[in-house]
């Protein structure tokens, strides 16, 4: 699956997440789109880098670049991999264009050590003001689709889904919330102010240990 948001806020996004992957680590990017961010990690991280994309054209593009990549489909595929076959398995953007989150998150956190997971938060007050004032399914720089053409099936706030990290058993080691500009919503904010005004988050899981 390739990532759905826009290059201005995207570009963060993958810095973002590359600066939570511990350099030398093995690493899964699920729909990674044209490689730019296993180029980034494989560059600067020198991780031993691997991808999962759904279009041939950017599995093509990917391996044009010289990385690691193969089609296949979030949903679907992760099953086939052993436990703990990776330190990071990440899902940059993407989430909310699977058709089972949940269980896509699942297999995440058993095949990696640790999870990275970034989407655009469907709780920001421009979403819901949106809603509120004119009555129309809203339209944003993150979320640019018309209603009747968008990829983006299950759309979550920041508490969607920090309810169901808890409801998986596993724990927040970092969480970052970022506004339309990129900055970093205040660290200290409680999660409601996270909610309201950030416009993109990056989560990094670990599962809890039986």
């Amino acid at each position: 699956m390739t990532s759905r948001i826009s290059q201005a806020t995207a570009r963060v996004d993958l810095l973002l997440v590359a600066d939570m992957v511990e350099p030398g680590a093995r690493v899964l990017d699920v729909g990674c789109g044209d490689g730019a961010l296993l180029e980034i990690l494989t560059r600067d991280r020198k991780v031993d880098g691997r991808g999962i994309e759904l279009s041939q054209a950017g599995v093509n593009g990917c391996v044009a670049k010289g990385l690691s990549v193969v089609q296949g489909d979030a949903d679907t595929d992760l099953v086939d991999y052993p436990d703990d076959a990776f330190d990071y398995v990440i899902l940059s953007q993407t989430l909310q264009a699977t058709r089972r989150p949940r269980q896509v998150l699942e297999r995440m956190l058993r095949i990696g050590r640790r999870a990275i997971v970034s989407f655009p938060n469907f709780g920001h007050w421009r979403i819901r003001s949106e809603l509120m004032l004119k009555g129309r399914m809203p339209r944003t720089e993150a979320l640019s689709y018309s209603w009747y053409d968008t990829p983006n099936i299950h759309l979550c706030t920041i508490r969607d889904f920090v309810q169901l990290v808890d409801e998986l058993g596993a724990s927040i080691d970092r969480a970052v919330a970022l506004d339309r500009y990129g900055s970093e919503v205040r660290v200290d904010a409680p999660w409601w102010f996270w909610n309201m005004f950030g416009e993109q988050a990056v989560f990094l899981l670990h599962r809890k240990r039986g």
